[in-house]
């Protein structure tokens, strides 16, 4: 099963500065929960962005990075060089297709779900998440987070499923 799993502003940032441009724990954690044990699939931009931020790929994952520089070598993680490479080495798991864009660009047409979350507020960015034709998603769960002391925007956590 491939799933895409995404944080959004409402002008569908996904990035600015090789970042996320807001902290939501809640998300995190969200994201944490949801991918722990699977696979997380991703571009290399991603890839070094988050061993920047924890000093290593993510923990207790299969981390499989797509680039397409030949020579690049990512300790921790497999290395591919295309969505069909990528697919290979991800036969019969669950994949969590985690960014950037060109990433999510790429695997929208084969993913089976959609882990949204929905930031509520307008951000600057550099990276946008692709179009989306919701009319070939079902929503099946939403769940609002309001602000607080550790999050510093209201958000919506939602699964979508591809229409059958």
């Amino acid at each position: 099963m491939i799933s895409i799993i995404v944080a959004a502003s409402d002008n569908n940032v996904i990035g600015h500065l090789n970042k996320l441009p807001w902290y939501l724990p809640s998300d995190l954690k969200r994201f944490s929960k949801l991918t722990t044990g699977h696979t997380a699939l991703m571009g290399r931009k991603t890839f070094e962005s988050i061993v920047a931020r924890l000093g290593h790929p993510l923990p207790n994952r299969k981390n499989v990075v797509i680039t397409r520089d030949k020579g690049y070598k990512a300790e921790g993680a497999v290395v591919v060089m295309s969505w069909d490479e990528a697919t290979k080495a991800t036969a019969g798991e669950e994949v969590f297709v985690s960014g950037g864009a060109d990433i999510y660009a790429m695997a929208l047409p084969y993913a089976d779900k959609l882990y949204l979350t929905r930031v509520h507020f307008q951000s600057d960015g550099d990276v946008f998440l692709p179009k989306i034709d919701m009319s070939e998603w079902k929503e099946v769960s939403k769940e609002s987070h309001p602000k607080d002391e550790k999050n510093q925007y209201d958000s919506t956590f939602y699964i979508y499923e591809r229409k059958k």
